[in-house]
């Protein structure tokens, strides 16, 4: 596989999510590798813009930027395509070229994204 960034790393928190929704969705570990060559690709690389990806602006955080993905092809959703339901939110850091992955979630089990968390994460001071 070609390397599309610099770096793509994972936050705890991300991993730990990402686990428990790996249990109930087996191809979920296949379904982010597509996301991140096609999807991140796309939206980054390509800048193309499909509406798959809409930033988070209102975190009050200039840097890095803060991005959830609304449409992420889950395999085992069978028949939801892109609208699986999954999100995932993310950091960009455009001049390093890095992706840093912060929450994946089911919108079964959780309306929105745990702003407290990347608040903490990644405001300053």
């Amino acid at each position: 596989m070609t390397k599309i960034f610099n770096v793509i790393c994972k936050l705890f928190e991300f991993e730990k999510d990402f686990k428990k929704l790996a249990k109930k969705f087996k191809t979920l570990d296949d379904d982010l590798n597509i996301f991140i060559t096609n999807q991140l690709k796309l939206t980054h690389k390509l800048n193309i813009n499909n509406k798959g990806v809409v930033r988070i602006s209102d975190l009050g955080i200039e840097h890095p930027k803060i991005y959830k993905a609304r449409k992420f092809a889950c395999k085992a959703l069978k028949g939801k395509g892109a609208a699986s339901g999954i999100r995932v939110i993310y950091a960009y850091y455009e001049q390093d070229d890095v992706i840093e992955l912060i929450e994946i979630y089911y919108k079964g089990n959780k309306d929105n994204e745990d702003r407290e968390m990347i608040l903490k994460h990644y405001s300053k001071g």
